[in-house]
């Protein structure tokens, strides 16, 4: 396989930053409108997922450079559900299950740490994960669980873990 997920570790933080970065661009996703990219912790990823059940992954290829990531974080105001986070991998590694592999390394840490529901944002340009996220169960909501931050993510989901 050419490509190997794992956790994330100190010195990946400007690698997906800048895929964060450089998929956002693609898509429009701009930091003025409250997407991932604006996010004021976006250079220290590895930082953030150390909290309490807070967990991310990088996508890595036979380089070890860093071609994607996911994430998982509690929601504030539901600790029984965690929230899919910078779900994000370069144009060149989609199309090949990967996306789905990360997110199922995400659901199965999340079942394993007590989570009996996955929460996501996103928008409607991203069409592929909006997909992606259908097929594997994710249910559409009529509005957000609580405030994440992210206002412009008009896209909101939940499955049952």
């Amino acid at each position: 396989m050419p490509y190997t997920i794992r956790p994330i570790q100190p010195q990946d933080n400007p690698q997906i930053a800048q895929v964060i970065r450089d998929v956002s661009a693609e898509f429009g996703l701009t930091a003025d409108k409250g997407y991932s990219v604006a996010d004021p912790t976006l250079d220290s990823l590895f930082e953030v997922y150390q909290a309490m059940r807070s967990h991310y992954w990088v996508m890595v290829n036979q380089d070890g450079l860093v071609v994607g990531g996911a994430g998982i974080a509690p929601l504030v105001g539901k600790p029984e559900v965690c929230e899919l986070q910078k779900m994000y991998i370069l144009n060149h590694a989609r199309g090949q299950g990967f996306a789905k592999k990360l997110i199922d390394t995400c659901f199965e840490h999340a079942r394993k740490i007590g989570f009996k529901q996955c929460y996501l944002e996103s928008t409607a340009e991203l069409k592929a994960a909006l997909a992606l996220y259908q097929k594997l169960g994710f249910q559409h909501l009529d509005g957000p669980w609580g405030n994440t931050g992210h206002s412009d993510c008009e896209v909101v989901m939940a499955k049952a873990l």
